[in-house]
Parts: C-alpha cells; sequence; structure tokens
C-alpha cells in the first residue's frame, strides 16, 4: 500500500468559496480534526472568488504561481454566481485545469447540467447532517489533495 508523506500534500492550498459562515466553519474544523493543515483562503462571495483567481482587489499583488489544488465552490453565492465563477475560472489560461468541485444544497438537475457543461469536476450535494457533512468534506477534500494528480 502506497503511504502518503504530509509533506506531499501540506502545501497544497484549497479555495473556499462559500457565503454561510457555519458551512465555513465546519468546512474548517472538519479538515483541522482530522490534521489537514493546508492554507485555505475563503472567499465569502462570487466577486471575491474572481478577485483572488485574477490577484486583483483585495488580492492585488499575490503570487499568481500558487495556485489552489482544489477549489470548493458553492454555487449559490452574492456577487457573482457560482457558474460564473466556475466560467472565470476555466476562461483563465492560469487556472483552466485546477480541479473545481460544486459543494451546494441544490438538488436542481438543471444546475448540475450546467455545472458539468461549464467545466466542474464534480458535483457535490451538502449533506444537513453536520457530521455527515464534516466526512463529505474530509473525503472530497482528501480525494483531490492525495489521489487526484493534475497538469501541474
Amino acid at each position: 500500500m502506497e503511504r502518503f508523506s504530509t509533506q506531499e500534500y501540506q502545501n497544497k492550498l484549497v479555495l473556499l468559496i462559500e457565503d454561510n459562515t457555519d458551512d465555513e466553519r465546519l468546512t474548517l474544523r472538519a479538515l483541522r480534526k482530522n490534521n489537514v493543515m493546508n492554507e485555505v483562503i475563503v472567499a465569502c462571495d462570487g466577486q471575491e472568488a474572481v478577485d483572488f483567481i485574477t490577484a486583483s482587489g483585495k488580492f492585488a499583488g499575490r503570487d499568481t504561481s500558487l495556485l489552489p489544488s482544489v477549489v470548493i465552490l458553492d454555487l449559490r453565492i452574492p456577487k457573482l454566481d457560482g457558474l460564473s465563477v466556475l466560467r472565470e475560472i476555466r476562461e483563465n489560461p492560469t487556472t483552466r485545469h485546477v480541479p473545481v468541485i460544486a459543494l451546494t444544497a441544490s438538488e436542481d438537475e438543471d444546475k448540475i447540467q450546467a455545472a458539468y457543461a461549464a467545466g466542474v469536476n464534480s458535483f457535490v450535494k451538502k449533506p444537513t447532517d453536520p457530521d455527515l457533512y464534516g466526512d463529505t468534506i474530509l473525503n472530497t477534500v482528501m480525494y483531490w489533495l492525495l489521489l487526484n494528480r493534475t497538469p501541474f
């Protein structure tokens, strides 16, 4: 069985795009509780997420060579909706191959289809139970940080 060193994945950045502070806290708690110490950048709305991606706004001057290894994207966010953020990620040559996981409470089949059409890598329904939510976040993030291989 292959072992993963913590060094192998600890330097990987996670971008969490989430406007619900309770879900943000549950996400961060699930990761820390399981010793996932990766840096997590939180964008609370779509415009803030685009600012991070494009190194503008409050993220102006950030080192754009530090790409997120995974983006966890709530589709229902203010200022700029999740699908618009996803399109921005896919249209940007620097971030077009960054894995994006839609994490949302929506069960709308049209939203699921639209997310995949826009280039989402995975669509995960948010559990309402806090324990299941933590397990879902942990399993999702660990897959993309440890098992998935990206071209960069």
